[in-house]
This record gives C-alpha cells, sequence and structure tokens, in this order.
C-alpha cells in the first residue's frame, strides 16, 4: 500500500508539473501573439493628413478636448502601449500609417507634434529616434 501511494504522488507531481509547463507556454504564445484590432487598417491616412477637419478632430480625440470616432478611439487606447513597445502589436499596415502620420507631423506640423508630444511622448525618444533614422537615410543616400 505504501508503494501505491508512492507512485500515486509521483504522477500527481509530474502531472502538475506538466500542466504549469503547458500554462506557461499558452500565456507566452499569447503575449507574443496579441496583435491590435485590424479593423481599421484600411483607414486613409494620406487622405486623413490633406483634410484639415479630419485631422483636427483626431488630434482633438487624442488630447482630450473632443469625442473621439470608433478608430480614433481605438488609436488613443494603444498608443501608449505602441510607443512604449515600439509598436510590437501593431500590424504592418498600421506601422505605416503610424510612420507616415508621425513624419508629417513632426515635419510639417511641429506645433501639432509637440501637443502630442507633450502628453505621449513627454521625453521625446520617439522624435529622437525619427530624427536619428532620418539623418541616417540621408546620409546613406549620398554614400551610395
Amino acid at each position: 500500500m505504501h508503494s501505491i501511494n508512492k507512485l500515486t504522488f509521483v504522477i500527481l507531481i509530474t502531472c502538475i508539473i506538466f500542466f504549469v509547463q503547458i500554462s506557461a507556454r499558452e500565456e507566452e504564445a499569447s503575449e507574443e501573439t496579441k496583435k491590435y484590432t485590424t479593423k481599421y487598417d484600411n483607414i486613409d491616412i494620406d487622405g486623413i493628413m490633406k483634410n484639415e477637419r479630419l485631422l483636427k478632430a483626431y488630434v482633438g480625440c487624442l488630447l482630450d478636448r473632443n469625442p473621439c470616432s470608433p478608430d480614433a478611439m481605438e488609436l488613443k487606447r494603444n498608443l501608449p502601449d505602441a510607443l512604449a513597445t515600439n509598436c510590437s502589436s501593431c500590424s504592418e499596415a498600421q506601422k505605416t500609417a503610424a510612420d507616415k502620420l508621425s513624419h508629417y507631423l513632426i515635419d510639417e506640423r511641429p506645433e501639432t507634434w509637440s501637443l502630442l508630444e507633450k502628453k505621449y511622448d513627454p521625453d521625446g525618444e520617439y522624435r529622437r529616434l525619427y530624427q536619428d533614422n532620418k539623418f541616417n537615410n540621408v546620409n546613406q543616400k549620398y554614400l551610395d
């Protein structure tokens, strides 16, 4: 009887270890695959940049100055995480749109960028990263 209890105990411990390892792997996998919704990936970012009314609506939403459309609310909800993780949960379309819009705002609408930067990137890390990349790309053109 004593050997059966030992065997049962070993089997029980083995099962617990097995389930803990599976749970840990599933949690890691779900973190790796965590992506933002792609529901709004077809938004016309060029159209927004060219339309003063639309651009102001998005910026106003991000700055808590006016109500948000559903897509602007999604952006507002994900923006802090996207900045903190270098857009690791973004789809390719989201990365492209984010780069295009932020570059436009930094280069063409610095006053608007400053307001957003004050709220979402007070240390100016994203601006420095963009400017470093821009400088490196310009220098690379001359080296090619």
